[in-house]
């Protein structure tokens, strides 16, 4: 079973699992150069993945329900809203992934970088 790691180590991790095992968080975005840079094949639905908290411990296991890849300026607010952090509008949801994937990632950021979209359910 591969893992899933979601956001970057410590409190912004520790959130994004919290959201997703109050049932919160069915979705996550990735950018899609980042899967050939760490060898990573794209989920799958049906894939099951570890959850993975902060020292590697599993927390639980979600089930990948679809898998899109889209341009960023693409992505639909109802995905966004499936992230399930708070965002009040899609301009909102943009506004933080370009500002934690260029600042925290380095990443340049356009309307046509590809962004994978996955909708997964919590196993329970």
């Amino acid at each position: 079973m591969r893992a899933l790691e979601l956001g970057s180590p410590g409190a912004l991790r520790d959130e994004l699992n919290g959201l997703v095992l109050a049932g919160a968080k069915t979705a996550t975005a990735t950018l899609l150069v980042e899967y050939g840079e760490e060898g990573e094949l794209l989920e799958f639905p049906g894939e099951r993945f570890a959850l993975l908290g902060n020292q590697g411990d599993v927390l639980a296991t979600v089930e990948i329900a679809t898998v899109a890849t889209v341009p960023f300026g693409e992505v639909t607010w109802e995905f966004a809203q499936a992230e399930g952090e708070g965002y009040t509008d899609i301009e909102h949801w943009r506004r933080a992934h370009i500002r934690f994937w260029q600042q925290v990632e380095g990443r340049h950021i356009t309307d046509d970088t590809a962004v994978v979209c996955v909708h997964f359910t919590l196993c329970r």
